[in-house]
């Protein structure tokens, strides 16, 4: 950064900087002096690079079980095997859980890929290395989210490429996630700061309009509006000459988007669940997660570049409210055959499958990268553990093989990458990783993984650590 700044032949004091910085104008400075490369800078083909015109992320917090699941093992001894049989998917050989048969019949329209693998065992710190795609300072351990963070995957794409066609660049659905009542870290602007946090909506189920602050007043007409925004606008120019200027920034970039949201119909009609069918919402299910995925469908289709669904805002609710099917996570060290059976995979069959089904018969899963993962798997055996409540067992955490689930913009469709063993519980053959999923869906997007950029205060950056997931797509 000195070196910068004596290139430019000016000494800055650190109040001037820091004010600067507060404005955004670093960033954009910075931005453009060094931004991301928008194409392959070796000139080499990558697979689904640029096919993407958005991304919808479905996190399913607190470890899906991928033998219990994505990957079962039905010729391995009942301790790993487990309570559940399988069956047959719409792909010849490929076999999901016998409680997931939307998904199953859908299974030819994306890609499982069973050798995800990595060294966290935590739910906060593993959370931050699937949105960030880089390990936490303080490894397997359940951090508080902090300035000092890398910045999660939306606020990158948010600081390299913010969208021209949509408002906002990255929008978090059913959040903040909470592990289990705070949120956890990885899921915000961090380093590049609050300017750059997605726009976060929590439950989007709770009643017929998901944003209530959209709608104008019928007594506010189009003129007063208009001039309540010019007011606005030359406050916050009085304002910027002032010592606290930086301080004002966060909320005046708020205001401007508030506004274009009330005076633009296109994105508030973007948000109204209740324009849709209700045959279709009770397709996709009338809870948080279902209602949630229904919405990151509309967005994609008004154009949003990149919408992350939290299956379930908390992985672990079923510790406070039992028999609340919004509340339980995919957390199940004990009753993870009763949770599964009852309250997880039902809710999860039917919103995902619907995801899948709506974009595809709209056209969208071609220019719609679709990805479903959480922060690590379940371990193979299961155990009864005591400092857990529950009185049949479970799967404790397990990250060193697991599955996620891809569909769209070139993915193959039909497909099975990599493996586990036998058992279950370790990759047999290539693995991947957190930071090669990340690379993944900024190649998809037509931008280079390899990509740099700078914080607000100067610091370089890497888009991403990984290399993108070709064996997932069609040649």
């Amino acid at each position: 950064m000195l070196r910068f700044l004596s290139q430019h032949g000016r000494s800055w004091s650190r109040r001037e900087w820091l004010r600067l910085g507060g404005l955004g104008g670093a960033t954009g400075l910075l931005g453009h002096l060094a931004g991301p490369r928008t194409a392959r800078g070796s000139g080499d083909e990558v697979l689904g690079f640029g096919r993407a015109r958005s991304v919808i992320v479905v996190f399913a917090s607190g470890g899906q079980s991928q033998i219990d699941l994505w990957d079962p093992k039905p010729l391995a001894p009942a301790e790993i095997r487990g309570d559940f049989a399988s069956i047959e998917t719409a792909v010849p050989g490929v076999r999901f859980c016998e409680h997931v048969p939307r998904i199953a019949a859908v299974a030819d329209r994306f890609t499982v890929l069973r050798s995800m693998s990595h060294e966290d065992l935590d739910h906060g710190s593993a959370v931050h290395l699937a949105l960030t795609g880089r390990y936490h300072r303080q490894r397997t351990s359940n951090p508080p989210p902090s300035p000092e963070d890398p910045p999660c995957y939306s606020s990158v794409l948010k600081r390299v490429r913010p969208s021209r066609e949509f408002l906002h660049t990255a929008i978090h659905l059913n959040g903040p996630n909470l592990v289990p009542s705070t949120p956890a870290p990885g899921q915000f602007g961090g380093l590049l700061g609050k300017k750059y946090d997605a726009f976060t909506l929590g439950d989007v189920s709770a009643g017929e309009v998901v944003v209530p602050e959209l709608d104008p007043l019928p007594e506010m007409p189009a003129v007063r509006l208009r001039s309540r925004e010019t007011l606005l606008g030359a406050l916050d120019r009085f304002e910027r000459r002032a010592e606290q200027a930086g301080v004002l920034s966060d909320s005046s970039g708020l205001y401007d988007q508030a506004f274009r949201m009330l005076a633009e119909p296109r994105m508030r009609d973007a948000f109204q669940l209740s324009a849709e069918p209700e045959s279709l919402r009770d397709r996709y299910g009338r809870n948080r997660s279902g209602q949630a995925c229904l919405l990151a469908r509309r967005l994609v289709e008004a154009g949003a570049p990149l919408v992350t669904v939290f299956w379930n805002h908390t992985n672990r609710g079923q510790d406070t409210a039992f028999d609340e099917i919004d509340e339980w996570g995919w957390d199940t060290h004990n009753d993870i055959f009763y949770g599964l059976r009852q309250q997880l995979l039902p809710r999860f069959d039917q919103g995902f499958s619907a995801l899948i089904e709506d974009l595809d018969e709209r056209g969208l899963l071609d220019e719609t990268l679709v990805l479903c993962m959480g922060e690590f798997g379940r371990a193979p055996r299961v155990a009864l553990e005591p400092r857990f409540a529950g009185a049949t067992p479970g799967r404790k955490h397990w990250s060193s093989v697991y599955s996620i689930a891809a569909a769209g913009a070139g993915v193959k469709r039909g497909g099975v990458v990599g493996a586990s063993d036998e058992q279950g519980a370790y990759p047999a053959g290539e693995r991947y990783a957190p930071w090669d999923v990340i690379a993944t869906i900024f190649s998809a997007l037509g931008i280079d993984p390899h990509g740099k950029y700078f914080t607000p205060l100067g610091q370089e950056l890497h888009i991403s650590d990984g290399r993108p997931i070709e064996p997932l797509y069609s040649a």
